[in-house]
Protein backbone atom coordinates (compact mmCIF):
# COMPACT_ATOMS: atom_id res chain seq x y z
CA UNK A 1 0.00 0.00 0.00
CA UNK A 2 2.08 3.54 -1.09
CA UNK A 3 1.98 6.25 1.18
CA UNK A 4 3.17 6.69 4.44
CA UNK A 5 2.19 8.91 7.24
CA UNK A 6 5.39 10.13 8.59
CA UNK A 7 7.17 10.82 5.37
CA UNK A 8 6.72 13.81 3.52
CA UNK A 9 4.25 12.55 0.57
CA UNK A 10 3.24 13.96 -2.78
CA UNK A 11 -0.03 12.75 -4.15
CA UNK A 12 -0.05 14.08 -7.88
CA UNK A 13 -2.78 13.19 -11.27
CA UNK A 14 -5.72 13.71 -8.80
CA UNK A 15 -8.87 15.86 -8.89
CA UNK A 16 -10.67 17.63 -5.95
CA UNK A 17 -13.78 19.27 -5.17
CA UNK A 18 -13.65 22.71 -6.63
CA UNK A 19 -17.55 24.11 -5.66
CA UNK A 20 -20.90 22.77 -7.53
CA UNK A 21 -20.49 20.38 -9.08
CA UNK A 22 -16.82 20.97 -10.20
CA UNK A 23 -13.71 19.72 -9.70
CA UNK A 24 -10.27 20.74 -10.89
CA UNK A 25 -6.31 19.26 -11.02
CA UNK A 26 -4.53 19.83 -7.69
CA UNK A 27 -1.66 17.89 -6.05
CA UNK A 28 -1.78 17.17 -1.98
CA UNK A 29 1.24 17.04 0.06
CA UNK A 30 1.05 15.33 3.20
CA UNK A 31 3.66 15.70 6.25
CA UNK A 32 3.16 14.28 9.05
CA UNK A 33 -0.54 13.28 8.96
CA UNK A 34 -1.38 16.45 8.00
CA UNK A 35 -2.14 18.35 4.73
CA UNK A 36 0.75 20.98 4.58
CA UNK A 37 0.01 22.00 0.94
CA UNK A 38 -2.73 22.04 -2.15
CA UNK A 39 -1.25 22.75 -5.04
CA UNK A 40 -3.79 23.70 -7.67
CA UNK A 41 -0.82 24.18 -10.67
CA UNK A 42 0.96 20.86 -10.63
CA UNK A 43 3.89 20.49 -11.73
CA UNK A 44 5.58 17.54 -13.47
CA UNK A 45 8.16 15.75 -10.88
CA UNK A 46 8.11 16.06 -6.96
CA UNK A 47 10.04 18.04 -5.08
CA UNK A 48 13.17 16.48 -3.59
CA UNK A 49 12.88 14.10 -0.15
CA UNK A 50 9.38 13.47 -0.99
CA UNK A 51 7.75 10.15 -2.09
CA UNK A 52 5.45 10.83 -4.98
CA UNK A 53 1.94 9.15 -5.18
CA UNK A 54 0.20 8.97 -8.68
CA UNK A 55 -3.72 8.64 -8.16
CA UNK A 56 -4.32 7.98 -12.07
CA UNK A 57 -6.87 11.21 -12.27
CA UNK A 58 -9.01 9.50 -9.44
CA UNK A 59 -11.57 12.03 -7.71
CA UNK A 60 -9.89 13.10 -4.12
CA UNK A 61 -12.50 13.74 -1.40
CA UNK A 62 -12.43 14.43 1.81
CA UNK A 63 -12.77 11.36 4.60
CA UNK A 64 -16.29 10.77 5.10
CA UNK A 65 -17.34 10.90 9.49
CA UNK A 66 -20.06 8.67 9.98
CA UNK A 67 -21.80 10.25 12.79
CA UNK A 68 -23.56 7.40 13.87
CA UNK A 69 -23.00 4.05 14.20
CA UNK A 70 -23.22 1.59 16.90
CA UNK A 71 -20.30 -0.84 16.72
CA UNK A 72 -21.57 -2.96 19.56
CA UNK A 73 -18.00 -3.03 21.29
CA UNK A 74 -18.00 -4.47 24.30
CA UNK A 75 -21.32 -6.35 25.41
CA UNK A 76 -22.79 -7.22 22.07
CA UNK A 77 -20.28 -8.20 19.51
CA UNK A 78 -22.00 -11.38 18.16
CA UNK A 79 -23.52 -8.36 15.83
CA UNK A 80 -20.40 -5.95 15.19
CA UNK A 81 -17.34 -5.21 16.52
CA UNK A 82 -14.40 -2.20 16.47
CA UNK A 83 -12.32 -4.42 14.25
CA UNK A 84 -15.05 -5.54 11.63
CA UNK A 85 -16.98 -2.16 11.70
CA UNK A 86 -13.82 -0.05 11.25
CA UNK A 87 -12.94 -2.00 8.46
CA UNK A 88 -16.09 -2.10 6.75
CA UNK A 89 -15.96 1.90 7.20
CA UNK A 90 -12.17 1.61 5.56
CA UNK A 91 -13.70 -0.14 2.77
CA UNK A 92 -16.30 2.58 2.45
CA UNK A 93 -14.38 5.74 2.58
CA UNK A 94 -15.21 6.52 6.47
CA UNK A 95 -11.85 8.01 7.92
CA UNK A 96 -14.08 8.55 11.37
CA UNK A 97 -16.59 6.79 12.91
CA UNK A 98 -18.88 8.51 15.81
CA UNK A 99 -20.11 5.34 18.08
CA UNK A 100 -23.11 5.21 19.73
CA UNK A 101 -23.31 5.03 23.89
CA UNK A 102 -26.36 2.83 24.42
CA UNK A 103 -25.45 -0.03 22.49
CA UNK A 104 -21.91 -1.76 24.54
CA UNK A 105 -22.21 -3.06 28.04
CA UNK A 106 -21.86 -0.91 30.30
CA UNK A 107 -23.73 1.88 28.35
CA UNK A 108 -21.07 4.85 28.24
CA UNK A 109 -22.71 7.29 30.99
CA UNK A 110 -20.02 7.92 32.93
CA UNK A 111 -15.71 8.46 32.90
CA UNK A 112 -15.64 5.10 34.32
CA UNK A 113 -17.61 3.54 31.29
CA UNK A 114 -16.89 5.71 28.74
CA UNK A 115 -12.50 4.36 30.23
CA UNK A 116 -13.88 0.92 29.44
CA UNK A 117 -14.90 1.28 25.87
CA UNK A 118 -11.50 3.23 24.94
CA UNK A 119 -9.54 0.04 26.40
CA UNK A 120 -11.50 -2.53 24.89
CA UNK A 121 -11.88 -0.77 21.39
CA UNK A 122 -9.10 1.65 20.28
CA UNK A 123 -6.59 -1.37 19.50
CA UNK A 124 -9.21 -2.31 17.03
CA UNK A 125 -9.81 0.64 14.83
CA UNK A 126 -8.86 0.57 11.56
CA UNK A 127 -10.30 4.00 11.31
CA UNK A 128 -10.13 6.98 13.68
CA UNK A 129 -13.21 7.28 16.03
CA UNK A 130 -15.29 9.42 18.37
CA UNK A 131 -17.47 8.33 21.09
CA UNK A 132 -21.05 9.57 22.10
CA UNK A 133 -22.05 9.91 26.01
CA UNK A 134 -24.94 9.71 27.16
CA UNK A 135 -28.01 10.02 29.74
CA UNK A 136 -30.69 7.07 29.45
CA UNK A 137 -33.88 6.82 32.15
CA UNK A 138 -31.42 4.21 34.36
CA UNK A 139 -29.04 7.01 35.38
CA UNK A 140 -30.96 9.79 35.18
CA UNK A 141 -33.24 8.31 38.43
CA UNK A 142 -29.99 7.88 40.31
CA UNK A 143 -28.27 11.13 42.35
CA UNK A 144 -24.75 12.58 40.50
CA UNK A 145 -26.55 12.35 36.77
CA UNK A 146 -25.16 15.72 36.10
CA UNK A 147 -21.89 15.06 37.72
CA UNK A 148 -21.69 12.14 35.15
CA UNK A 149 -22.29 14.06 32.24
CA UNK A 150 -19.61 16.50 33.11
CA UNK A 151 -17.29 13.65 33.45
CA UNK A 152 -18.22 12.81 29.89
CA UNK A 153 -17.79 16.61 29.18
CA UNK A 154 -14.25 16.73 30.22
CA UNK A 155 -13.68 13.28 28.99
CA UNK A 156 -13.99 14.31 25.39
CA UNK A 157 -17.26 12.94 23.96
CA UNK A 158 -18.43 14.16 20.70
CA UNK A 159 -21.56 14.48 22.20
CA UNK A 160 -24.32 13.15 24.56
CA UNK A 161 -27.52 10.61 23.26
CA UNK A 162 -30.91 10.66 24.65
CA UNK A 163 -34.05 8.58 23.46
CA UNK A 164 -37.50 9.90 23.67
CA UNK A 165 -38.33 6.21 22.85
CA UNK A 166 -35.83 3.35 23.67
CA UNK A 167 -36.54 -1.11 23.54
CA UNK A 168 -33.02 -1.49 25.58
CA UNK A 169 -33.56 -1.93 29.19
CA UNK A 170 -30.01 -1.09 29.83
CA UNK A 171 -30.65 2.45 27.76
CA UNK A 172 -33.84 3.45 28.76
CA UNK A 173 -35.27 6.37 27.70
CA UNK A 174 -36.64 10.06 29.50
CA UNK A 175 -39.75 11.78 29.47
CA UNK A 176 -39.60 15.40 28.40
CA UNK A 177 -38.83 17.20 31.12
CA UNK A 178 -35.97 14.97 31.72
CA UNK A 179 -34.74 15.23 28.40
CA UNK A 180 -35.38 19.23 28.92
CA UNK A 181 -33.20 19.00 31.98
CA UNK A 182 -30.58 17.38 29.96
CA UNK A 183 -30.48 20.09 27.55
CA UNK A 184 -29.97 22.76 29.90
CA UNK A 185 -26.70 20.96 31.45
CA UNK A 186 -25.98 20.32 28.34
CA UNK A 187 -25.70 23.76 26.96
CA UNK A 188 -24.24 25.06 30.22
CA UNK A 189 -21.41 22.60 29.22
CA UNK A 190 -21.06 23.43 25.50
CA UNK A 191 -22.05 19.80 24.68
CA UNK A 192 -24.43 18.81 21.73
CA UNK A 193 -27.25 16.68 22.60
CA UNK A 194 -28.79 14.06 20.19
CA UNK A 195 -32.88 12.71 20.35
CA UNK A 196 -33.96 9.87 19.26
CA UNK A 197 -37.53 11.29 18.12
CA UNK A 198 -40.33 8.83 18.25
CA UNK A 199 -43.20 10.01 20.92
CA UNK A 200 -43.44 6.89 23.41
CA UNK A 201 -47.22 7.03 23.67
CA UNK A 202 -47.94 7.35 20.74
CA UNK A 203 -45.81 4.63 19.71
CA UNK A 204 -46.81 2.57 22.52
CA UNK A 205 -50.33 2.73 22.25
CA UNK A 206 -50.29 1.86 18.60
CA UNK A 207 -48.36 -1.39 19.13
CA UNK A 208 -50.59 -2.34 22.00
CA UNK A 209 -53.22 -2.15 19.87
CA UNK A 210 -52.09 -3.98 16.82
CA UNK A 211 -51.00 -6.83 18.59
CA UNK A 212 -53.94 -7.26 20.41
CA UNK A 213 -55.77 -8.17 17.17
CA UNK A 214 -52.89 -10.08 16.47
CA UNK A 215 -50.82 -7.97 13.76
CA UNK A 216 -47.63 -9.55 12.80
CA UNK A 217 -46.49 -8.42 9.44
CA UNK A 218 -44.06 -5.75 8.40
CA UNK A 219 -46.94 -3.11 7.22
CA UNK A 220 -48.02 -3.96 11.29
CA UNK A 221 -45.12 -2.61 12.27
CA UNK A 222 -45.00 0.04 10.30
CA UNK A 223 -48.15 1.04 11.38
CA UNK A 224 -47.06 1.18 15.12
CA UNK A 225 -44.47 3.93 14.40
CA UNK A 226 -45.89 5.93 11.95
CA UNK A 227 -44.99 9.94 10.65
CA UNK A 228 -47.16 11.20 13.97
CA UNK A 229 -44.96 9.73 16.18
CA UNK A 230 -42.03 11.60 14.95
CA UNK A 231 -43.81 14.54 14.35
CA UNK A 232 -45.40 14.47 18.10
CA UNK A 233 -41.41 14.51 19.27
CA UNK A 234 -39.70 16.63 17.24
CA UNK A 235 -42.36 19.31 18.09
CA UNK A 236 -41.59 18.76 21.67
CA UNK A 237 -37.89 18.77 21.61
CA UNK A 238 -38.28 22.02 18.88
CA UNK A 239 -39.82 23.97 22.20
CA UNK A 240 -37.42 22.39 24.20
CA UNK A 241 -34.59 23.56 22.40
CA UNK A 242 -35.97 26.93 22.10
CA UNK A 243 -36.14 27.33 25.48
CA UNK A 244 -32.38 26.00 26.55
CA UNK A 245 -30.90 27.33 23.70
CA UNK A 246 -29.02 23.77 23.86
CA UNK A 247 -27.53 23.05 20.15
CA UNK A 248 -29.66 19.72 19.47
CA UNK A 249 -29.74 17.31 16.90
CA UNK A 250 -32.50 15.05 15.68
CA UNK A 251 -30.97 11.40 14.35
CA UNK A 252 -31.75 9.57 11.99
CA UNK A 253 -35.10 11.23 10.29
CA UNK A 254 -37.75 9.44 8.60
CA UNK A 255 -40.54 11.66 8.06
CA UNK A 256 -40.58 14.77 5.83
CA UNK A 257 -43.31 16.42 8.31
CA UNK A 258 -41.42 15.96 11.29
CA UNK A 259 -38.62 17.54 8.96
CA UNK A 260 -40.69 20.63 8.15
CA UNK A 261 -41.03 21.36 11.88
CA UNK A 262 -37.06 21.36 11.98
CA UNK A 263 -36.80 23.47 8.90
CA UNK A 264 -39.53 26.04 10.62
CA UNK A 265 -37.63 25.88 14.23
CA UNK A 266 -33.92 26.58 12.42
CA UNK A 267 -35.87 29.71 10.29
CA UNK A 268 -36.75 31.01 13.74
CA UNK A 269 -33.18 30.55 15.02
CA UNK A 270 -33.66 27.64 16.97
CA UNK A 271 -30.30 25.83 17.36
CA UNK A 272 -31.86 22.24 15.88
CA UNK A 273 -30.69 19.90 12.98
CA UNK A 274 -31.25 16.68 11.31
CA UNK A 275 -29.67 14.16 10.08
CA UNK A 276 -30.90 11.51 7.62
CA UNK A 277 -29.60 8.08 6.46
CA UNK A 278 -29.59 6.48 3.17
CA UNK A 279 -32.29 3.83 3.36
CA UNK A 280 -34.38 6.85 4.15
CA UNK A 281 -33.92 7.50 0.96
CA UNK A 282 -33.81 4.93 -0.81
CA UNK A 283 -37.41 2.66 0.78
CA UNK A 284 -40.77 2.92 1.63
CA UNK A 285 -43.11 0.95 3.29
CA UNK A 286 -43.50 -1.10 0.20
CA UNK A 287 -40.11 -2.03 0.53
CA UNK A 288 -40.38 -3.09 3.80
CA UNK A 289 -43.29 -5.29 3.10
CA UNK A 290 -41.30 -7.18 0.29
CA UNK A 291 -38.19 -7.46 2.46
CA UNK A 292 -39.66 -7.99 5.25
CA UNK A 293 -37.09 -7.92 8.51
CA UNK A 294 -33.98 -6.90 6.16
CA UNK A 295 -35.29 -3.48 6.18
CA UNK A 296 -36.85 -3.62 9.72
CA UNK A 297 -35.22 0.02 11.58
CA UNK A 298 -36.31 2.34 14.24
CA UNK A 299 -37.54 4.49 12.65
CA UNK A 300 -39.21 2.97 10.10
CA UNK A 301 -39.17 3.94 5.92
CA UNK A 302 -42.14 5.49 5.29
CA UNK A 303 -43.95 7.19 1.94
CA UNK A 304 -42.34 7.99 -1.57
CA UNK A 305 -43.51 11.67 -0.48
CA UNK A 306 -41.23 11.54 2.80
CA UNK A 307 -38.57 10.04 0.90
CA UNK A 308 -38.66 12.87 -1.77
CA UNK A 309 -39.29 15.47 1.26
CA UNK A 310 -35.75 14.40 2.89
CA UNK A 311 -33.62 14.21 -0.31
CA UNK A 312 -35.19 18.18 -1.01
CA UNK A 313 -33.94 18.57 2.72
CA UNK A 314 -30.55 17.32 1.96
CA UNK A 315 -29.59 19.65 -1.01
CA UNK A 316 -31.16 22.34 0.16
CA UNK A 317 -29.62 22.83 4.10
CA UNK A 318 -32.72 21.57 5.83
CA UNK A 319 -30.62 18.39 6.90
CA UNK A 320 -27.65 18.97 8.41
CA UNK A 321 -25.86 15.44 7.86
CA UNK A 322 -26.57 11.92 6.64
CA UNK A 323 -25.36 8.94 8.78
CA UNK A 324 -25.48 5.63 8.83
CA UNK A 325 -26.98 4.41 12.24
CA UNK A 326 -24.84 1.56 11.16
CA UNK A 327 -26.83 -1.01 13.23
CA UNK A 328 -26.95 -4.77 12.47
CA UNK A 329 -28.06 -8.09 14.03
CA UNK A 330 -26.79 -11.24 14.20
CA UNK A 331 -27.74 -13.06 10.80
CA UNK A 332 -29.41 -14.64 10.09
CA UNK A 333 -31.05 -15.34 13.96
CA UNK A 334 -31.23 -12.04 14.96
CA UNK A 335 -33.94 -11.40 11.71
CA UNK A 336 -35.59 -14.11 11.55
CA UNK A 337 -37.02 -15.08 15.26
CA UNK A 338 -40.24 -15.54 14.31
CA UNK A 339 -41.78 -12.64 14.82
CA UNK A 340 -41.92 -8.99 13.04
CA UNK A 341 -42.30 -7.36 17.15
CA UNK A 342 -38.82 -9.26 18.33
CA UNK A 343 -37.14 -9.20 15.13
CA UNK A 344 -33.80 -6.97 15.18
CA UNK A 345 -34.21 -3.34 14.32
CA UNK A 346 -31.05 -2.09 12.36
CA UNK A 347 -29.15 -2.99 9.24
CA UNK A 348 -25.81 -2.27 8.34
CA UNK A 349 -24.81 0.90 5.93
CA UNK A 350 -20.94 1.99 7.22
CA UNK A 351 -19.72 0.66 3.66
CA UNK A 352 -22.33 1.78 1.62
CA UNK A 353 -22.22 5.17 2.50
CA UNK A 354 -20.41 7.38 0.18
CA UNK A 355 -20.83 5.26 -3.06
CA UNK A 356 -24.76 5.24 -2.18
CA UNK A 357 -24.57 9.03 -1.84
CA UNK A 358 -22.41 9.56 -5.35
CA UNK A 359 -24.72 7.46 -7.37
CA UNK A 360 -28.15 8.22 -6.14
CA UNK A 361 -27.40 11.61 -5.40
CA UNK A 362 -24.89 13.40 -7.53
CA UNK A 363 -25.20 11.16 -10.46
CA UNK A 364 -28.62 11.74 -10.70
CA UNK A 365 -28.83 15.42 -9.77
CA UNK A 366 -30.31 15.01 -6.32
CA UNK A 367 -27.18 16.53 -4.78
CA UNK A 368 -24.07 18.27 -5.91
CA UNK A 369 -21.08 16.99 -5.34
CA UNK A 370 -20.21 20.25 -3.16
CA UNK A 371 -23.30 19.83 -1.24
CA UNK A 372 -21.97 15.95 -0.83
CA UNK A 373 -18.99 16.76 0.79
CA UNK A 374 -20.66 19.59 3.32
CA UNK A 375 -23.23 16.57 4.26
CA UNK A 376 -20.43 13.76 4.89
CA UNK A 377 -17.67 15.41 6.39
CA UNK A 378 -17.82 18.83 7.11
CA UNK A 379 -21.09 19.26 8.66
CA UNK A 380 -20.75 16.33 11.07
CA UNK A 381 -17.19 17.41 11.55
CA UNK A 382 -18.79 20.88 13.03
CA UNK A 383 -21.52 18.81 15.05
CA UNK A 384 -18.43 16.89 16.94
CA UNK A 385 -16.40 19.81 17.87
CA UNK A 386 -13.35 18.42 15.51
CA UNK A 387 -13.87 21.02 12.71
CA UNK A 388 -10.42 22.40 13.34
CA UNK A 389 -8.43 18.75 12.08
CA UNK A 390 -11.26 16.89 10.42
CA UNK A 391 -14.19 17.25 7.40
CA UNK A 392 -11.85 19.73 4.70
CA UNK A 393 -9.32 19.00 2.14
CA UNK A 394 -7.75 22.10 3.46
CA UNK A 395 -3.91 22.90 4.82
CA UNK A 396 -3.13 22.06 8.35
CA UNK A 397 -5.91 19.47 8.42
CA UNK A 398 -5.62 15.78 9.04
CA UNK A 399 -5.20 14.07 5.52
CA UNK A 400 -7.77 12.24 5.87
CA UNK A 401 -9.22 11.23 2.28
CA UNK A 402 -10.85 8.82 -0.30
CA UNK A 403 -9.04 8.16 -3.58
CA UNK A 404 -12.81 7.49 -5.24
CA UNK A 405 -13.08 6.44 -9.34
CA UNK A 406 -16.44 8.25 -9.63
CA UNK A 407 -17.12 6.77 -12.99
CA UNK A 408 -16.93 2.91 -12.07
CA UNK A 409 -20.26 0.70 -11.98
CA UNK A 410 -20.96 -2.18 -9.63
CA UNK A 411 -23.13 -3.72 -7.97
CA UNK A 412 -23.99 -4.24 -4.05
CA UNK A 413 -23.31 -7.84 -3.02
CA UNK A 414 -23.76 -9.01 0.61
CA UNK A 415 -21.40 -11.29 0.56
CA UNK A 416 -18.53 -8.96 -0.44
CA UNK A 417 -19.02 -6.38 2.58
CA UNK A 418 -16.82 -6.34 5.34
CA UNK A 419 -19.07 -5.86 9.13
CA UNK A 420 -19.67 -9.19 11.18
CA UNK A 421 -22.94 -9.78 9.52
CA UNK A 422 -23.07 -9.70 5.79
CA UNK A 423 -26.60 -8.65 4.78
CA UNK A 424 -27.76 -5.15 3.49
CA UNK A 425 -31.27 -4.25 1.93
CA UNK A 426 -29.28 -2.72 -0.70
CA UNK A 427 -28.16 -5.90 -1.89
CA UNK A 428 -28.63 -5.94 -5.53
CA UNK A 429 -28.30 -2.34 -6.17
CA UNK A 430 -25.88 -1.03 -9.10
CA UNK A 431 -23.87 2.14 -8.54
CA UNK A 432 -21.80 4.53 -10.17
CA UNK A 433 -18.50 5.38 -8.14
CA UNK A 434 -16.00 3.22 -5.84
CA UNK A 435 -13.61 3.70 -3.32
CA UNK A 436 -10.44 2.92 -4.40
CA UNK A 437 -8.32 3.82 -1.37
CA UNK A 438 -8.97 5.13 1.87
CA UNK A 439 -6.42 7.50 3.81
CA UNK A 440 -6.60 8.28 7.52
CA UNK A 441 -3.52 11.04 8.48
CA UNK A 442 -2.04 10.33 5.03
CA UNK A 443 -1.55 6.55 6.12
CA UNK A 444 -3.30 3.93 3.58
CA UNK A 445 -5.70 2.10 5.43
CA UNK A 446 -7.40 0.62 2.76
CA UNK A 447 -6.86 -0.40 -0.64
CA UNK A 448 -8.36 -1.85 -3.44
CA UNK A 449 -5.82 -2.81 -6.21
CA UNK A 450 -6.49 -3.03 -9.80
CA UNK A 451 -6.53 -7.00 -9.94
CA UNK A 452 -9.57 -7.13 -7.42
CA UNK A 453 -7.58 -7.43 -4.65
CA UNK A 454 -8.63 -5.76 -0.95
CA UNK A 455 -5.78 -4.32 1.37
CA UNK A 456 -6.10 -3.38 4.83
CA UNK A 457 -4.08 -1.78 7.75
CA UNK A 458 -3.38 -3.40 10.76
CA UNK A 459 -6.06 -3.28 13.23
CA UNK A 460 -4.87 -0.41 15.80
CA UNK A 461 -4.37 2.38 12.85
CA UNK A 462 -7.38 4.42 13.96
CA UNK A 463 -6.91 6.66 16.40
CA UNK A 464 -9.32 8.26 19.25
CA UNK A 465 -10.24 11.73 18.61
CA UNK A 466 -11.40 14.16 21.37
CA UNK A 467 -14.13 16.95 20.83
CA UNK A 468 -12.02 20.18 20.26
CA UNK A 469 -9.05 18.55 19.11
CA UNK A 470 -6.72 20.46 16.92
Amino acid sequence: MPGGGSMRTRFVNLRIPAGGNETRAAEIVVDDGRIDEIVTTPGETAAGGETWVNLRDALVLPGVIDGHVHFNDPGFTHREDFTSGTAAAAAGGVTCVVDMPCTSLPPVTDGDSLATKVRAIQSKAHVDFMLWGGVSGNVIAEDGWRDRLADLAAGGVAAIKVYCLSGMDTFTELDYDQIGEVLEEASDIGLPVGVHAEDATVVRELTRDIRQRGGDAPADYAASRPALAEVAAVRRIVELCRDTGCRTHVVHLASGAALDVIAQARRDAVPISAETCPHYLQFTMDDLESQGSLLKTAPVVKTAADRDRLWTGAADGDIELIATDHAPGQWPEEKHSGSIWTDHSGIPGVETLLPYLHSEGVVKGRLTLERLTELTAANPARLHGIERRKGALAEGMDADFVVFDDDVRWTVSRSKLHNLNRYTPFDGLELIGRVRATYVRGTPVFERTADGRELFAAAGAGRWIQRGEA
